[in-house]
């Protein structure tokens, strides 16, 4: 096969809008301006050329490049271009141009690694370049004309919608654990139909590796790989390879069926996909396992306090009239309430075909999510002001006293006014 070829007949990425970037031009311009004389070229590579053949949105362009970084920083500088050595030590350099980063990284190849990082020497040759990448729809270059190149097999795995290792699968994984979990989530994504069976292999014999990496790292990948489309394909190969346990064993006994249906009701109510809701589909709504979750894994803040009220609040329920779901919201709070909502209402349609007590409960479910989505707290109309205005005292007496007065308001559903709730205190 040829090294420099399109897809099917397309002749590359040429045509398309990203590729047309003044500032992309200004770059291949600068540093293959005299490339027959010295050698010194740069492609685009990775994710941009990947997506541009997949027809999926660019974002990032990265760029790889024979020249040494040093001597990008020295170029760039010249032109009048801002360079930044993001990650010099590992060849890694920012060009910013009109306030867009492009990432222009040498050839290198892994001299030593642990597992966990490695120590890098910079060459010139392409095809060592290419082999030294994970997967191999990640290592396809772009030229300045935008003719594709492919060194290690990455088109024909494109247009089979394959995620494949480059060389040996347990090699590959040995140079880093997270590509494991970096697999499974470019399956989620990229991937189609059965995945390839030696990395399968090779990522169930590393399971037990992935504890030795940063809950930081490992988060990342499962957040990022619960953000594709539909995760649930992925998830199901990381349960029977062992590895969805090792990371996540909330889910051993849990399970991961209401994926599916968690998927189906985004697309038929066009909700947006939500990292969060979707773990919170697959693990037990128990407090305890939650918060061992959220600080193993060190979740933000809100991540953690999000999975926490919705752990600690009740099941839903499709019979609740709206004068108690207003109470229980003004209580707890529309997140965590609303959350329950969703995934009781994902429970409901799925049974919905083959129970009409379902099908009605999924509509009233449905009516309170609404509700709930537009409800806004009532402001309680009594303050600390008004009781010392009737004699008390600052104080932790007055503060039960408020909390006294706030839990008769709420009975009431809201209605009771100022007037009415001081003439209690007399």
């Amino acid at each position: 096969m040829s090294d420099r070829q399109g897809m099917s007949g397309n002749p590359g990425v040429a045509g398309q809008d990203w590729f047309s970037n003044p500032a992309l031009s200004r770059i291949f311009a600068l540093f293959n301006e005299d490339g027959e004389q010295d050698g010194g070229e740069i492609r685009v590579v990775g994710g941009a050329v990947r997506n541009a053949l997949m027809g999926l949105a660019v974002s990032d362009i990265d760029l790889a490049t024979t020249w040494p970084p040093e001597d990008v920083v020295s170029r760039a500088q010249a032109a009048g271009i801002k360079a930044v050595p993001t990650g010099i030590d590992h060849g890694t350099v920012t060009l910013v141009i009109d306030g867009q980063g492009f990432e222009i990284t040498t050839l290198r190849h892994d001299a030593e690694t642990d597992g966990r990082r490695a120590k890098v020497h910079f060459g010139r040759d392409w095809q060592v370049d290419a082999e030294r990448r994970d997967f191999t729809i990640n290592a396809l270059y772009a030229d300045q004309h935008g003719d594709v190149i492919d060194l290690v097999g990455g088109l024909a795995d494109i247009e089979a919608r394959l995620v494949r290792f480059i060389g040996a699968a347990d090699a590959r994984i040995a140079e880093d654990y997270l590509r494991v979990l970096r697999y499974f989530r470019f399956d989620a994504h990229y991937g189609h139909g059965r995945p390839d069976p030696e990395a399968l292999k090779a990522c169930a014999r590393a399971r037990d590796k992935l504890s030795n990496l940063s809950a930081e790292r490992v988060w990342k990948e499962l957040k990022t790989l619960l953000c594709a489309r539909d995760p649930g394909r992925a998830l199901l190969w990381m349960r029977q390879t062992g590895v969805l346990t090792a990371v996540l064993p909330e889910t051993e006994k849990w399970g991961i069926d209401s994926i599916a249906g968690l998927i189906s009701t985004e697309a038929a109510l066009d909700w947006e996909a939500d990292p969060m809701l979707r773990l919170m589909a697959i693990i037990p709504p128990d407090p305890a396992r939650v918060r061992e979750l959220a600080a193993r894994l060190r979740l933000s803040r809100a991540e953690a306090v999000r999975l926490d009220e919705w752990a600690e609040a009740p099941n839903a329920d499709p019979h609740m009239a709206i004068t108690a779901l207003d109470r229980l919201i003004y209580s707890l709070g529309c997140g965590p309430v609303g959350d329950r909502i969703r995934l009781a209402l994902v429970s409901a349609r799925g049974k919905a075909e083959s129970d009409p007590a379902a099908l009605e409960q999924s509509a009233a479910l449905n009516r309170q999510l609404a509700h709930a989505l537009k409800w806004r707290r009532p402001v309680f109309p009594v303050a600390g002001a008004d009781l010392i205005a009737h004699g008390h005292e600052p104080g932790p007496e007055m503060g039960a006293t408020l909390a006294a007065l706030e839990a008769r308001w709420v009975k009431s559903n809201f209605t009771l006014e100022k007037e009415a709730l001081l003439s209690t205190l007399n």
